[in-house]
């Protein structure tokens, strides 16, 4: 067998029908992609900025919203069998799709480099106080960047295994970590009244469905392996919902009992030095594994001569270098832009596939799609600007607010748009 046939990641066709996986399998890979140091840095900024009552709402309220979306993009991506970047191709049209597919690759580049970033500052913290060995965030990047990297060039059904013995491994540390700080006085000061300016129910919303809402409009990548749409659909809420809250609830009640948002520190200081590395590198390996996975995946539809796996490749190296100048440090204004741009995009192709034309969805006849889907790309730049407006600053306009939730606005807006515009193009045509 070649090393192509070995790898063979089905990134330009439909994945084949006996390859296709249980839901189990698929959730396990979905919780995986969420228990990340981002929703632990999350967490704790929730449990700092707000009563435990409210925190908890707001993460219970933006899991629940990001399960359901994520359940209906996966739909669609389990019926056609296809990548995000490829479904791009019936929405936008060939020429458009190069663009839209671009953007999804470099917002998927962008997250690596903050999760390599998160990994980094908090691997320097753990090494340091455990060994006492000083290593520079440079270096610590480039070591999570490439370990990171490479799973992701083998595709799916490595991240699959991978999934599969972390994700238990990362349940049982984080739970024992908890039990332990909550013994004592820690019990008591989680429950004690938050004091101060709290951070708006609705930006708290927004932040918790922000920091995985990339993962649901890029939910095919993964959906496209399901056996059929009941078990992507299944999948899907139960992965997101559930991969998303559980690591966020865990870092608001270590937080707060702790009165630390440095979690790594928290760890340390509950004599969980060894427990604490391991979190550290399987919750951003196995996250930032997907990252670059769909960050193959949308390039792969622009560079069609070049296989995905040296795609990968050149893509982890960049990523890595992101993460080596320091993107973390512009870890909320970057999820604040990416949620504007990608949001919008699950609800177009949700539309167009489930409202206008789902005829349009046909493999065979892809090569003689248009170049450009005009209406798909102004409902594109319409839902973004209006999730731009509908968030506050400094990183948005705040003219008004529909659902206090920009993330969500712009799926609705671009839901409804695309249905609206697109049954009129069809009936006219």
């Amino acid at each position: 067998m070649s090393n192509e046939a070995k790898i063979e990641d089905y990134e330009r066709e439909p994945v084949p029908q006996y390859l296709r996986k249980s839901w189990l399998s698929m959730a396990l890979v979905w919780i995986a992609i969420g228990i990340d140091l981002s929703a632990m840095f999350l967490g704790a900024q929730l449990g700092a900025g707000m009563s435990i009552g409210d925190s908890l709402t707001a993460v219970i309220v933006g899991s629940v919203i990001l399960g359901l979306i994520g359940a209906v993009c996966a739909y669609v991506g389990a019926k056609t069998g296809l990548s995000t970047a490829m479904l791009s191709r019936f929405l936008f049209g060939n020429r458009g799709a190069l663009i839209v597919s671009v953007i999804l690759g470099i917002s998927s580049l962008g997250w690596f480099g903050v999760q390599v970033g998160f990994f980094a500052s908090n691997f320097q913290t753990a090494l340091s106080e455990l060994l006492d060995w000083h290593w520079s965030l440079g270096v610590l990047s480039v070591i999570g960047g490439l370990l990171m990297m490479s799973t992701a060039i083998w595709g799916y059904r490595a991240i699959e295994k991978l999934s599969v013995w972390s994700v238990p491994l990362l349940v049982v540390f984080i739970i024992i970590a908890l039990v332990m700080a909550l013994r004592g006085e820690g019990g008591s000061t989680v429950w004690s009244p938050f004091e101060g300016e709290a951070l708006p129910m609705g930006t708290a919303i927004s932040l918790v469905i922000g920091i995985f809402v990339l993962g649901t409009a890029l939910s095919p990548d993964i959906a496209r392996w399901a056996k059929t749409p009941r078990h992507a659909i299944t999948a899907a809420f139960i992965g997101f919902f559930v991969g998303n809250s559980f690591m966020t609830i865990i870092a608001i009640f270590l937080s707060r009992s702790m009165n630390s948002s440095d979690l790594t520190g928290i760890f340390l200081t509950l004599g969980l030095g060894i427990p604490a590395i391991i979190v550290l590198t399987l919750a951003q390996w196995t996250t930032n594994t997907s990252n670059l996975y769909s960050a193959g995946l949308g390039f792969s539809v622009v560079f069609k001569r070049i296989s995905k796996p040296v795609i990968t490749i050149i893509a982890g190296l960049l990523a890595t270098a992101l993460a080596y100048f320091g993107i973390y440090d512009r870890f909320l204004t970057f999820l604040t832009y990416i949620t504007m741009l990608v949001a919008p995009l699950g609800g177009i192709y949700t539309a167009e596939y489930l409202l206008v034309d789902r005829k349009r969805f046909s493999f065979e006849g892809l090569d003689s799609n248009r170049n450009w889907v005009i209406r798909s790309i102004a409902v594109w730049i319409l839902a973004s600007f209006f999730g731009l407006m509908t968030t506050a600053g400094p990183d948005g306009l705040g003219l008004f607010q529909v659902t206090q939730v920009p993330a969500l606005d712009s799926f609705l807006i671009a839901f409804i748009l695309q249905a609206l515009i697109g049954k009129w193009a069809v009936k006219k045509g």
